[in-house]
């Protein structure tokens, strides 16, 4: 299991299931620990917002360390106490791991740090801007021609394209004609790129938050028939802590538990990370630079390890 270590790593997510921990005192920066270590799975998302927690965490007298390790082994290692956070709990696709550590007793959920995930059928903006916004469109003749009667999607075996291939299957969305054209994520956004220079009708899986996003002006069809689960395929990502971490430090559980994103958000630094292939640490920076009033929201409540106030600390850092 390969760890790297940061002196720097900042915390910074949304108060909502940490009733007891006692947060709403003066004392609030007497945590026990004066450093936090964060699971790391090699994803653009989660690698970025742990790098905006170094950034945030720092000047507050904390340090931090990142774990490069999978989500499952993740969930291990905060079982067991070899980590504290994770940034990347997805639902439901980690469903099995979250509910082994939760019956457990080994962990308490944050809730959300990313509003509005999703994922789903996918159209380019241009065809959503045709009037094609609802899966049940698939079903009509005319539309099924526009697209080919292809869908592009990921790695055959892949959740998500077991998914599309059961829709195939059960002729949902009249797709039963259809040819699904799986690959890889690189090479499904190759011939998105492509379509989209031409102007030409794509059907794809994607999903936000992600580059794709903004780059390609994304849009999920809603889909009564819920293919990719419940709610259109609405996802949660939550901020996963340690049980023991959070009630030994109440100050960085404040902000882990205030550190909330829109999708949108998420997408963009993405792309300038993982399309635009910029330095991690300059990508978050100047995020947090641009957000003041999202750094305000992080850090209301939180002090110093010297018992200063937090967001003035920060702000002299940027």
């Amino acid at each position: 299991m390969a760890i790297k270590t940061r002196s720097t790593l900042t915390l910074i997510n949304g108060l909502s299931l940490v009733t007891g921990l006692a947060l709403a005192t003066p004392a609030l920066a007497a945590d026990r620990d004066d450093r936090l270590r964060l699971v790391v799975p090699p994803w653009p998302g989660v690698t970025v917002k742990s790098e905006i927690i170094a950034q945030l965490i720092e000047p507050l007298g904390y340090r931090a360390e990142a774990l490069e390790l999978s989500s499952t082994v993740g969930y291990s290692t905060l079982q067991s106490g070899d980590s504290d956070a994770f940034l990347a709990g997805w639902m439901p696709a980690q469903q099995e791991s979250y509910d082994a550590a939760m019956a457990a007793g080994a962990i308490f959920d944050l809730g959300n740090n990313v509003n509005g995930a999703r994922m789903g059928f996918a159209v380019p903006g241009y065809v959503a801007e045709a009037g094609i916004t609802n899966a049940e469109q698939l079903a009509t003749p005319e539309v099924a021609e526009r697209f080919g009667r292809a869908i592009y999607s990921i790695e055959s075996g892949s959740t998500v394209t077991d998914m599309i291939d059961g829709a195939i299957e059960t002729d949902t969305h009249g797709l039963q004609a259809w040819e699904l054209k799986a690959s890889s994520t690189p090479g499904m956004l190759s011939e998105v790129k492509a379509a989209v220079a031409e102007q030409q009708w794509i059907l794809f899986y994607g999903w936000t938050p992600h580059w794709m996003v903004p780059e390609y002006d994304v849009h999920i069809l809603d889909d009564a028939a819920n293919v990719f689960g419940a709610g259109s395929g609405r996802s949660d990502v939550k901020t996963i802590v340690a049980k023991d971490y959070a009630e030994a430090n109440p100050n960085l559980t404040r902000l882990l538990d205030q550190f909330v994103l829109s999708a949108d958000h998420q997408s963009d630094f993405i792309r300038e990370y993982s399309l635009e292939e910029r330095d991690v640490e300059a990508v978050a920076r100047e995020w947090l630079a641009a957000h003041p009033e999202r750094l305000a929201a992080f850090l209301e409540g939180v002090e110093t390890r010297d018992g200063d106030d937090a967001l003035a600390a920060v702000e002299a850092s940027l």
